[in-house]
């Protein structure tokens, strides 16, 4: 990991490995633009700093792919983040959807020695509070075999395991439902209408909106 790169950089890189997760061709900088909330003329300028660096390939109208130093610098950001939010819940009580912003200043604290006891302390996690693998020290991610619960057939039963978004509404809305990791849910209803759905969380019975059981990530029993 480079120890000379701003917080703006490290975002970028971040960034890129989260959309270029979702699609095996390069990421455009609309895209990005669009994940970072910033003018498309800004995302080019930084993104030809972080090709001069050697931390991605940038060809014009092609996008943006990470090098192998990228994607290494990437990774480790990441396993920073996931694993100070780990501390953040499980050693001082904070609640899942209080801890991302904490980690997004945490998480670029430039210390190899830190982290890795930082790792030893909270008992090498897999997962951070969100349901996210834990990259470990050599970079490597386990595969999470998830979907959304918008994919689940009516009748069938599965566990939540995960979350597509980790913002503080969504999180609290969750609460407020009383669905959380480990919950069983089975789909009882689909409405053909809005592909709403009626589930059953545990001993509860609810109805989700489409948006909400895209971003529920299940795995069937």
């Amino acid at each position: 990991m480079l120890k000379n790169l701003s917080h703006t950089e490290e975002n970028y890189l971040k960034a890129i490995f989260s959309l270029s997760n979702k699609s095996e061709t390069a990421v455009s900088t609309n895209e990005l633009a669009e994940k970072i909330v910033a003018k498309p003329s800004s995302v080019t300028d930084m993104v030809q700093k972080l090709a001069e660096k050697k931390l991605v390939d940038y060809k014009k109208y092609q996008g943006v792919y990470l090098t192998s130093n990228g994607r290494k610098t990437a990774v480790s950001i990441i396993r920073n983040h996931r694993l100070w939010e780990v501390f953040l819940v499980e050693k001082l009580d904070f609640k899942w959807d209080e801890v991302h912003d904490f980690a997004e200043q945490l998480e670029h604290i430039k210390s190899d020695t830190l982290i890795e006891r930082l790792d030893a302390f909270l008992n090498f996690p897999t997962h951070d509070p969100h349901g996210d693998p834990i990259p470990d020290k050599n970079g490597n991610i386990a595969q999470n075999l998830r979907e959304p619960l918008s994919n689940i057939n009516i009748g069938s039963t599965c566990t939540l395991v995960g979350v597509n978004d980790s913002s503080s509404k969504f999180l609290k809305f969750l609460d407020k439902s009383k669905i959380k990791l480990g919950s069983t849910i089975k789909v009882l209803h689909k409405e053909e209408f809005d592909n709403s759905m009626h589930i059953q969380v545990d001993k509860n019975k609810l109805s989700i909106s489409h948006q909400i059981t895209k971003n529920l990530l299940v795995k069937i029993i």
